[in-house]
């Protein structure tokens, strides 16, 4: 009998997994469900290098995913039995400062935290109701993107707010904070004396944010208390003066959710360009509309690296991570050249692995809860 996690990444219209075996954390298997809600397909690694790929049904919802996920273990398993299901939950408020077993109780308290997180919340929290269906002999496990940026001091969360609004919750609390943490152990392993330093970490892709790091800790965060705020994203605005929210609702009549709606969903890299969201179709484009949604984008990162050094009293390196950070390397020189009045810093390119780091959290949790 093998045990091990089956680490789980809920989104509106996809389901990653991982496998990971929990003695060692190696990968046994991997992939991906795209297309929930629309043409549904099954992708992923197997035991031994095989790959597969299939089509499932057009009905097919996340209660159905995670079965077909199942399924696939079943058939390429070898006698594999499923301590945890671990789940990435985007948001955890003020009170889930690191990972929990989840109760009825602590559903409760992730359901309220929903509207902080409209657009991921529920489709994390849809995952953890169907494993708790299709899986109710594994413990649920649940890992938060906030935990990691959870020490900041008051001057770095607090907005410029009246208290009696500061203390029902509205605050900095930060996102991406699983790929941060792995960046984080990354550099203590292979570049010791950069994790000493001062690092910006700029996790660049569809969803956008840089960490100021300090010693390895999360000092600052350009994400703040909703993943809409800071650099533009793919079809997320970023930050944007509070006032033209005020001027679209009451000036120009758009009702609540059409706000919401063209903040996160049509604004970004897709509402500067007109075209797409996909970085890499942006850059082969010779539309002019692409080159400035681009530029954009960088200079606003690099403005918000400068923000970043500030909070750390300087700069010794940038890392850059996610589908962009890694991938698109005119984005990265775009940014550097805008930042070379900072002087000399060192520059790595690190994949970030927030599945390896869920598993590794279960480990722990699961032998501290004996």
């Amino acid at each position: 009998m093998i045990d091990t996690f089956l680490v789980l990444n809920t989104g509106s219209s996809s389901l990653k997994f991982q496998v990971f075996r929990e003695e060692n954390l190696d990968v046994l298997l991997r992939g991906k469900i795209t297309g929930i809600g629309t043409e549904p397909k099954l992708a992923a690694d197997l035991p031994g290098g095989e790959k597969t790929e299939s089509s499932l049904p057009d009905d097919t919802d996340h209660d159905a995913a995670l079965r077909a996920v199942m399924d696939l273990m079943a058939a390429h398993s070898e006698n594999w039995h499923t301590l945890a299901v671990v789940h990435r939950v985007v948001h955890g408020g003020q009170e889930f400062t690191e990972p929990v077993i989840v109760t009825p109780n602590v559903m409760r308290r992730l359901e309220a935290l929903i509207p902080l997180a409209p657009l991921h919340q529920p489709h994390n929290l849809a995952g953890i109701t169907a494993s708790a269906k299709l899986a109710s002999d594994a413990v649920d496990i649940v890992c938060f993107d906030t935990a990691f940026h959870a020490g900041h001091d008051e001057l770095i969360s607090s907005f410029a707010l009246p208290s009696d609004l500061r203390d029902k919750g509205i605050r900095r609390y930060g996102f991406h904070g699983l790929s941060y943490e792995w960046i984080s152990g990354v550099l203590a392993e292979k570049h010791p004396d950069l994790h000493r330093g001062r690092v910006v970490v700029a996790h660049l892709g569809n969803g956008a944010s840089l960490c100021a790091m300090k010693g390895g800790v999360s000092i600052d965060t350009t994400m703040s208390m909703t993943a809409l705020d800071g650099l533009p994203m793919g079809t997320r605005s970023g930050s944007i003066d509070p006032g033209a929210v005020i001027y679209m609702l009451h000036d120009l009549g758009l009702g609540a959710e059409s706000i919401q709606e063209t903040l996160y969903e049509q604004s970004g890299l897709k509402g500067l360009s007109g075209i797409t969201s996909d970085v890499e179709q942006l850059l082969a484009s010779e539309d002019e509309n692409a080159a400035f949604a681009l530029d954009y984008f960088a200079l606003k990162a690099a403005q918000f690296v400068a923000v970043m050094a500030v909070s750390m009293g300087g700069i010794d390196g940038i890392v850059f991570t996610g589908g962009i950070g890694e991938h698109a390397a005119p984005v990265r020189h775009a940014m550097l050249d805008r930042l070379r009045f900072l002087g000399d810093f060192k520059v790595l390119v690190i994949p970030t692995n927030e599945e390896r780091v869920m598993a590794a959290h279960a480990k722990r949790l699961l032998r501290k809860a004996g």
